[in-house]
């Protein structure tokens, strides 16, 4: 594990702490709200011939600024890539790293009507009574031996999970989860560097998996993505769907930048 994961793990677990048990309000509305589907907004965006992008709201990289996103920023940005026509927003919630917030995760939810990932680092069933949201995200390099319990009650908690995975030993775990999605980080957490083979060689592992087994997981590239060649290569791997952060928010016109991506296959 690289030294900024590690840290990022530590910071974590000190938030953690601060949760206690004050969220319980806070799942019970979580529950009782509907809801929003990603899947089929995929498998949608798919039938058109359009890339299913999963836009992402980023202040940063560990160590890189990319922009400062408070929740009002948070919720126009959103707007704009709902605007283009993505399925999906994914909001950064990691606070001292990514600079993320609830807050604005919260905002984004109410502005938009498509499904909301939360991507943070969640190792504790405390993390899901913090705030709602359509999609969790769950990394099963970090979450290891404690991965199918978590997949299982992110879904009991009214959460889809979306299992990110780098490499087969990864990817044979969560392929043993209940997890419906599963997300190929083309990031390496040991190194930090990027490859988009990762995405090329697994894909097609994913495929072959469901083939054998009558079974069916939506298969969702990250990072490392920045310009229509990239979109290509990972979808024409096998990728159902991307996840997109850097190259949106760093673009001077987030809807001019989300609907290129979306449009990629024209």
């Amino acid at each position: 594990m690289h030294s900024v994961i590690y840290n990022i793990l530590t910071s974590t677990e000190k938030r953690i702490q601060e949760i206690g048990h004050n969220c319980e309000l806070k799942n019970k509305i979580k529950k009782i709200a509907e809801k929003r589907d990603i899947i089929t907004a995929i498998n949608e965006k798919k039938s058109q011939n359009k890339v299913a992008v999963i836009a992402e709201i980023k202040p940063s990289s560990p160590g890189k600024k990319l922009k400062d996103i408070q929740p009002n920023d948070a919720a126009m940005i959103a707007h704009e890539m709902e605007r283009a026509g993505a399925v999906a927003i994914s909001v950064l919630t990691e606070p001292e790293f990514f600079h993320g917030s609830l807050s604005n995760l919260e905002a984004v939810r109410k502005t938009v009507s498509l499904p909301v990932l939360r991507k943070d680092f969640i190792i504790d069933k405390a993390q899901f009574n913090e705030i709602e949201s359509d999609l969790m995200l769950l990394i099963a390099g970090i979450l290891e031996d404690n991965l199918n319990e978590m997949v299982d009650m992110a879904i009991s908690n009214g959460f889809e999970p979306l299992v990110e995975i780098h490499n087969e030993e990864e990817l044979k775990e969560a392929l043993n989860t209940k997890a419906r999605l599963i997300g190929i980080n083309n990031r390496d957490l040991i190194t930090l560097d990027i490859d988009l083979n990762t995405t090329l060689n697994l894909a097609p592992v994913i495929k072959e998996f469901d083939k054998d087994n009558n079974s069916h997981h939506t298969i969702i590239s990250e990072s490392g993505m920045h310009s229509t060649e990239d979109i290509r290569k990972v979808i024409k791997a096998g990728a159902d769907a991307v996840l997109v952060g850097t190259s949106i928010i760093k673009s001077s016109d987030v809807y001019a930048k989300t609907k290129e991506l979306i449009d990629a296959l024209d």
